[in-house]
């Protein structure tokens, strides 16, 4: 039994977002729907759903996608500049800390 994603709204309109900014970069290299699967190795079907921003699409299949349509480097772009970690870093966080190791007893 396949697991449906449960997103906020906001990641949801994130999605919807991603599928109609792929859908106009196909439309810009016009290409058509059933080459662009073909070329992916997914199905018409898949690539319906991705061009919806459906979230249960494996993200595999979107980078395919990516791929074909000359726009791989883009997947590199996302979570580059982690601003929340550089800001918890920059708090200098107490983490979890070993204990200093107890000298060895020689005799």
């Amino acid at each position: 039994m396949k697991r449906s994603v449960n997103l906020l709204p906001r990641q949801r309109r994130q999605f919807t977002q991603l599928g109609e900014r792929l859908k106009l970069a196909r439309l810009r290299r016009r290409l058509s729907a059933t080459l662009v699967a073909e070329r992916a190795g997914i199905s018409r079907a898949t690539l319906h759903k991705i061009e919806l921003g459906d979230p249960n699409v494996a993200m595999g299949s979107y980078f395919q996608v990516l791929r074909v349509l000359g726009l791989e480097a883009d997947f590199g772009l996302l979570a580059l500049d982690d601003q929340m970690g550089r800001k918890l870093q920059d708090l200098d966080l107490v983490t979890k800390k070993r204990a200093p190791r107890r000298k060895a007893i020689n005799g």
